[in-house]
Protein backbone atom coordinates (compact mmCIF):
# COMPACT_ATOMS: atom_id res chain seq x y z
CA UNK A 1 0.00 0.00 0.00
CA UNK A 2 0.92 3.78 -0.49
CA UNK A 3 0.80 5.97 2.53
CA UNK A 4 1.53 5.44 6.53
CA UNK A 5 0.01 8.32 7.87
CA UNK A 6 -2.71 8.55 10.41
CA UNK A 7 -5.28 7.14 7.71
CA UNK A 8 -2.81 5.09 6.69
CA UNK A 9 -2.00 3.38 9.01
CA UNK A 10 -5.87 2.22 10.11
CA UNK A 11 -5.49 0.25 6.37
CA UNK A 12 -2.10 -1.01 7.49
CA UNK A 13 -3.83 -2.44 11.07
CA UNK A 14 -7.23 -3.63 8.92
CA UNK A 15 -5.71 -5.25 5.91
CA UNK A 16 -3.60 -7.47 8.24
CA UNK A 17 -7.07 -8.26 9.56
CA UNK A 18 -8.65 -9.40 6.54
CA UNK A 19 -7.50 -13.05 5.10
CA UNK A 20 -8.29 -12.12 1.59
CA UNK A 21 -4.60 -10.20 1.48
CA UNK A 22 -1.50 -10.84 2.18
CA UNK A 23 0.63 -7.52 2.70
CA UNK A 24 3.67 -7.03 -0.15
CA UNK A 25 4.77 -3.71 1.63
CA UNK A 26 3.98 -0.27 1.95
CA UNK A 27 5.90 3.08 0.70
CA UNK A 28 5.55 6.30 2.75
CA UNK A 29 8.33 9.26 1.77
CA UNK A 30 8.22 10.25 5.67
CA UNK A 31 11.05 8.11 7.00
CA UNK A 32 9.75 8.75 10.63
CA UNK A 33 6.40 7.70 9.64
CA UNK A 34 7.97 4.81 7.75
CA UNK A 35 10.16 3.43 10.87
CA UNK A 36 7.11 3.99 13.12
CA UNK A 37 4.60 1.99 10.81
CA UNK A 38 7.21 -1.34 10.11
CA UNK A 39 7.57 -1.22 13.57
CA UNK A 40 4.04 -1.42 14.83
CA UNK A 41 2.94 -3.47 12.08
CA UNK A 42 5.72 -5.66 10.91
CA UNK A 43 5.57 -5.29 7.57
CA UNK A 44 8.10 -4.49 5.10
CA UNK A 45 8.77 -1.20 3.86
CA UNK A 46 9.89 -0.42 -0.08
CA UNK A 47 12.40 2.24 -0.97
CA UNK A 48 9.92 3.76 -4.46
CA UNK A 49 6.50 3.62 -5.19
CA UNK A 50 7.67 1.87 -8.96
CA UNK A 51 9.27 -0.91 -6.37
CA UNK A 52 6.27 -1.55 -4.53
CA UNK A 53 3.65 -1.39 -7.64
CA UNK A 54 6.21 -4.00 -9.47
CA UNK A 55 5.89 -6.47 -6.65
CA UNK A 56 2.15 -6.05 -5.78
CA UNK A 57 -1.48 -7.11 -7.68
CA UNK A 58 -3.32 -4.94 -5.78
CA UNK A 59 -2.54 -1.38 -4.58
CA UNK A 60 -4.58 0.69 -1.58
CA UNK A 61 -3.47 4.30 -2.18
CA UNK A 62 -4.18 6.30 1.28
CA UNK A 63 -1.71 9.51 -0.02
CA UNK A 64 -2.71 13.15 -0.19
CA UNK A 65 -4.94 13.95 -2.95
CA UNK A 66 -2.17 15.83 -4.82
CA UNK A 67 -0.65 12.76 -5.29
CA UNK A 68 -3.79 10.59 -6.01
CA UNK A 69 -3.23 10.79 -10.49
CA UNK A 70 0.57 9.75 -10.19
CA UNK A 71 0.27 7.06 -7.85
CA UNK A 72 -2.97 5.29 -9.42
CA UNK A 73 -1.64 5.90 -12.95
CA UNK A 74 1.85 4.40 -11.98
CA UNK A 75 -0.68 1.24 -10.72
CA UNK A 76 -2.71 1.40 -13.59
CA UNK A 77 0.31 1.10 -16.33
CA UNK A 78 1.34 -2.02 -14.32
CA UNK A 79 -2.29 -3.10 -15.01
CA UNK A 80 -2.78 -3.41 -11.14
CA UNK A 81 -6.12 -3.61 -9.16
CA UNK A 82 -6.11 -0.15 -7.34
CA UNK A 83 -8.34 1.22 -4.35
CA UNK A 84 -7.70 4.82 -3.70
CA UNK A 85 -9.34 7.18 -0.90
CA UNK A 86 -11.65 10.19 -1.97
CA UNK A 87 -11.74 12.16 -3.30
CA UNK A 88 -10.49 10.01 -6.42
CA UNK A 89 -7.97 12.97 -7.63
CA UNK A 90 -7.14 16.90 -7.28
CA UNK A 91 -9.03 17.41 -10.49
CA UNK A 92 -12.32 15.88 -13.02
CA UNK A 93 -9.78 15.74 -16.32
CA UNK A 94 -7.03 13.71 -13.85
CA UNK A 95 -10.07 11.36 -13.06
CA UNK A 96 -10.82 11.28 -16.55
CA UNK A 97 -7.52 10.08 -17.32
CA UNK A 98 -7.42 7.54 -15.19
CA UNK A 99 -11.40 6.22 -16.21
CA UNK A 100 -9.56 5.69 -19.38
CA UNK A 101 -6.37 4.11 -17.76
CA UNK A 102 -8.87 1.88 -15.97
CA UNK A 103 -10.72 0.56 -18.98
CA UNK A 104 -6.92 -0.14 -21.12
CA UNK A 105 -5.75 -1.67 -18.05
CA UNK A 106 -9.32 -4.02 -17.19
CA UNK A 107 -8.86 -4.44 -13.80
CA UNK A 108 -10.38 -3.19 -10.67
CA UNK A 109 -10.71 0.16 -8.91
CA UNK A 110 -12.10 0.92 -5.72
CA UNK A 111 -12.65 4.44 -4.35
CA UNK A 112 -12.88 5.50 -1.07
CA UNK A 113 -16.05 6.47 -0.19
CA UNK A 114 -16.16 5.05 3.68
CA UNK A 115 -19.78 6.01 4.57
CA UNK A 116 -21.14 4.11 1.63
CA UNK A 117 -20.30 0.70 4.12
CA UNK A 118 -21.66 3.17 7.20
CA UNK A 119 -24.04 0.47 8.82
CA UNK A 120 -26.31 2.86 9.53
CA UNK A 121 -26.45 3.61 5.53
CA UNK A 122 -26.90 0.07 4.70
CA UNK A 123 -29.77 -0.64 7.42
CA UNK A 124 -31.43 2.40 5.67
CA UNK A 125 -31.13 1.73 2.06
CA UNK A 126 -33.63 -0.53 1.45
CA UNK A 127 -36.26 2.01 2.91
CA UNK A 128 -34.56 4.57 0.54
CA UNK A 129 -37.03 3.72 -2.80
CA UNK A 130 -37.46 7.28 -4.45
CA UNK A 131 -36.22 10.07 -2.01
CA UNK A 132 -37.85 13.74 -3.07
CA UNK A 133 -36.03 16.05 -0.44
CA UNK A 134 -32.55 15.01 0.78
CA UNK A 135 -30.55 17.04 3.85
CA UNK A 136 -27.50 16.46 5.59
CA UNK A 137 -25.57 18.09 7.83
CA UNK A 138 -21.19 17.06 7.94
CA UNK A 139 -20.03 19.11 10.68
CA UNK A 140 -16.54 18.72 12.05
CA UNK A 141 -14.53 19.98 15.04
CA UNK A 142 -11.18 22.25 14.05
CA UNK A 143 -8.58 20.07 12.56
CA UNK A 144 -5.63 22.15 10.70
CA UNK A 145 -5.31 18.67 8.57
CA UNK A 146 -7.27 19.07 5.78
CA UNK A 147 -7.49 22.94 5.24
CA UNK A 148 -5.55 22.70 2.37
CA UNK A 149 -8.63 22.17 0.22
CA UNK A 150 -12.19 23.69 0.32
CA UNK A 151 -14.74 21.93 2.94
CA UNK A 152 -16.37 20.61 -0.39
CA UNK A 153 -13.70 18.19 -1.00
CA UNK A 154 -12.65 17.67 2.72
CA UNK A 155 -16.14 16.65 4.23
CA UNK A 156 -19.65 17.24 1.51
CA UNK A 157 -18.18 15.37 -0.95
CA UNK A 158 -19.16 12.37 1.59
CA UNK A 159 -22.66 13.30 1.05
CA UNK A 160 -22.41 14.21 -2.25
CA UNK A 161 -21.80 10.41 -3.29
CA UNK A 162 -24.11 9.20 -0.97
CA UNK A 163 -27.05 11.23 -2.30
CA UNK A 164 -26.42 10.45 -6.18
CA UNK A 165 -26.08 6.84 -5.37
CA UNK A 166 -29.95 7.21 -3.87
CA UNK A 167 -31.63 9.73 -6.80
CA UNK A 168 -31.31 8.34 -10.03
CA UNK A 169 -31.92 11.05 -11.96
CA UNK A 170 -29.48 13.87 -13.73
CA UNK A 171 -28.59 16.90 -12.37
CA UNK A 172 -30.98 19.79 -13.34
CA UNK A 173 -29.19 22.82 -10.78
CA UNK A 174 -26.84 23.78 -8.46
CA UNK A 175 -26.83 26.84 -6.41
CA UNK A 176 -24.22 27.33 -3.42
CA UNK A 177 -22.85 29.68 -0.68
CA UNK A 178 -19.72 29.40 1.47
CA UNK A 179 -17.21 31.22 3.25
CA UNK A 180 -13.68 30.85 4.35
CA UNK A 181 -13.48 31.60 8.11
CA UNK A 182 -9.88 30.41 9.17
CA UNK A 183 -8.41 29.03 6.04
CA UNK A 184 -7.71 30.06 2.42
CA UNK A 185 -10.78 28.39 1.15
CA UNK A 186 -14.40 27.74 2.23
CA UNK A 187 -14.55 26.37 5.76
CA UNK A 188 -18.59 26.59 5.54
CA UNK A 189 -20.16 25.64 2.81
CA UNK A 190 -23.98 25.11 1.79
CA UNK A 191 -25.12 23.59 -1.59
CA UNK A 192 -28.88 23.00 -3.00
CA UNK A 193 -28.76 20.47 -5.81
CA UNK A 194 -31.89 19.90 -7.74
CA UNK A 195 -32.52 17.08 -9.47
CA UNK A 196 -35.01 16.33 -13.10
CA UNK A 197 -37.09 14.06 -10.89
CA UNK A 198 -37.97 16.72 -8.63
CA UNK A 199 -35.53 15.82 -5.81
CA UNK A 200 -34.13 18.16 -4.16
CA UNK A 201 -30.47 17.55 -1.90
CA UNK A 202 -29.45 20.37 0.62
CA UNK A 203 -26.22 20.01 1.83
CA UNK A 204 -24.42 21.56 4.75
CA UNK A 205 -20.20 21.15 5.35
CA UNK A 206 -18.47 22.73 8.08
CA UNK A 207 -15.06 22.31 9.75
CA UNK A 208 -15.21 25.04 12.52
CA UNK A 209 -17.77 23.30 14.47
CA UNK A 210 -18.12 23.70 18.14
CA UNK A 211 -19.42 19.57 17.71
CA UNK A 212 -19.29 16.59 15.15
CA UNK A 213 -22.27 16.30 13.22
CA UNK A 214 -22.84 13.62 10.17
CA UNK A 215 -26.89 12.97 9.66
CA UNK A 216 -28.83 12.86 6.70
CA UNK A 217 -32.44 13.46 6.48
CA UNK A 218 -34.56 11.75 3.50
CA UNK A 219 -37.92 12.31 3.06
CA UNK A 220 -40.35 10.48 0.06
CA UNK A 221 -43.71 9.65 -0.44
CA UNK A 222 -45.20 7.79 3.11
CA UNK A 223 -41.97 7.80 4.59
CA UNK A 224 -38.76 9.45 6.51
CA UNK A 225 -35.24 8.21 7.00
CA UNK A 226 -33.27 9.60 9.27
CA UNK A 227 -29.30 8.17 9.25
CA UNK A 228 -26.76 9.41 11.95
CA UNK A 229 -23.17 8.22 10.42
CA UNK A 230 -21.79 9.05 13.33
CA UNK A 231 -23.48 7.15 16.28
CA UNK A 232 -24.49 4.75 13.48
CA UNK A 233 -28.51 5.00 14.05
CA UNK A 234 -31.06 4.45 11.65
CA UNK A 235 -34.53 5.83 11.95
CA UNK A 236 -37.69 5.35 10.00
CA UNK A 237 -41.24 6.81 10.25
CA UNK A 238 -43.82 5.22 7.68
CA UNK A 239 -47.45 5.85 7.22
CA UNK A 240 -49.50 3.28 5.64
CA UNK A 241 -53.18 3.51 5.01
CA UNK A 242 -55.41 1.54 7.19
CA UNK A 243 -57.73 -1.15 6.21
CA UNK A 244 -60.65 -0.95 8.24
CA UNK A 245 -59.95 -0.55 12.28
CA UNK A 246 -56.89 0.62 13.09
CA UNK A 247 -54.90 -0.55 15.62
CA UNK A 248 -55.68 0.01 19.19
CA UNK A 249 -53.31 2.75 20.68
CA UNK A 250 -51.98 3.40 17.03
CA UNK A 251 -51.00 6.88 16.29
CA UNK A 252 -52.84 7.89 12.52
CA UNK A 253 -53.93 10.70 11.24
CA UNK A 254 -57.11 11.13 9.43
CA UNK A 255 -56.36 12.80 5.83
CA UNK A 256 -58.93 15.51 4.21
CA UNK A 257 -61.71 15.37 2.20
CA UNK A 258 -62.75 11.75 3.36
CA UNK A 259 -59.67 10.10 1.69
CA UNK A 260 -58.88 7.45 4.37
CA UNK A 261 -56.96 6.96 7.46
CA UNK A 262 -53.26 6.79 7.73
CA UNK A 263 -51.66 4.44 10.84
CA UNK A 264 -47.97 6.17 11.74
CA UNK A 265 -45.39 3.28 12.02
CA UNK A 266 -42.16 3.76 13.58
CA UNK A 267 -39.11 1.35 13.30
CA UNK A 268 -35.46 1.73 14.39
CA UNK A 269 -33.57 -0.94 11.93
CA UNK A 270 -30.89 -3.09 13.50
CA UNK A 271 -27.53 -1.55 12.96
CA UNK A 272 -24.39 -4.39 12.98
CA UNK A 273 -21.73 -3.55 14.51
CA UNK A 274 -19.35 -3.14 11.91
CA UNK A 275 -15.85 -1.42 11.09
CA UNK A 276 -16.78 0.23 7.48
CA UNK A 277 -13.44 1.12 6.79
CA UNK A 278 -12.45 -2.53 6.66
CA UNK A 279 -15.74 -3.43 5.64
CA UNK A 280 -15.10 -1.21 2.19
CA UNK A 281 -11.42 -3.53 1.64
CA UNK A 282 -13.08 -6.46 2.73
CA UNK A 283 -15.34 -5.47 -0.51
CA UNK A 284 -12.58 -4.65 -2.85
CA UNK A 285 -11.20 -7.99 -2.09
CA UNK A 286 -14.39 -9.69 -3.24
CA UNK A 287 -14.79 -7.68 -6.59
CA UNK A 288 -11.30 -8.95 -7.43
CA UNK A 289 -11.27 -12.47 -6.32
CA UNK A 290 -15.07 -13.13 -7.87
CA UNK A 291 -14.27 -10.71 -10.76
CA UNK A 292 -17.29 -8.72 -10.13
CA UNK A 293 -18.04 -4.49 -10.42
CA UNK A 294 -16.93 -2.83 -7.22
CA UNK A 295 -18.95 -1.24 -4.96
CA UNK A 296 -17.98 2.08 -5.35
CA UNK A 297 -16.67 2.50 -9.18
CA UNK A 298 -14.30 4.60 -10.67
CA UNK A 299 -17.22 6.31 -12.45
CA UNK A 300 -18.96 6.84 -8.86
CA UNK A 301 -15.64 8.59 -8.15
CA UNK A 302 -15.65 10.91 -10.72
CA UNK A 303 -19.53 11.60 -10.67
CA UNK A 304 -18.92 13.11 -7.08
CA UNK A 305 -15.73 14.98 -7.70
CA UNK A 306 -17.52 16.82 -10.94
CA UNK A 307 -20.80 17.54 -8.85
CA UNK A 308 -18.12 19.13 -5.95
CA UNK A 309 -16.14 21.17 -8.41
CA UNK A 310 -19.39 22.61 -10.04
CA UNK A 311 -20.36 23.53 -6.09
CA UNK A 312 -16.88 25.56 -5.80
CA UNK A 313 -17.30 27.15 -9.17
CA UNK A 314 -20.67 28.86 -7.58
CA UNK A 315 -18.80 29.20 -4.15
CA UNK A 316 -16.58 31.60 -5.92
CA UNK A 317 -19.07 33.39 -7.90
CA UNK A 318 -21.14 34.00 -4.49
CA UNK A 319 -18.10 34.81 -3.23
CA UNK A 320 -16.51 37.35 -5.79
CA UNK A 321 -20.01 39.11 -5.91
CA UNK A 322 -19.74 39.33 -2.09
CA UNK A 323 -16.23 41.06 -2.27
CA UNK A 324 -17.86 43.50 -5.24
CA UNK A 325 -20.33 44.58 -3.16
CA UNK A 326 -18.12 45.38 0.10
Amino acid sequence: MLGAGHLGKIHLRLLKEIPEFQITGFYDPDKAATEAAEKEYGVKSFASIDELIAESDAVDIVTPTVTHFDCASKALKRSRHIFVEKPLTSTTEEAKRLMSLSAEADVKVQVGYVERFNPAFIAAKSYCSSPMFIEAHRLAQFNPRGTDVSVVLDLMIHDIDIILSLVNSNIKKINASGVAVVSESPDIANARIEFDNGCVANLTASRISMKNMRKCRLFQKDAYISVDFLEKKTEVIRLKTVEGEPEPLAVTIELPNNKGIKQIYFENPAVENTNAIKEELKAFAASINTNSKTMVTIEDGYKSLDVAYKIIEKLKVTSDLSEASA
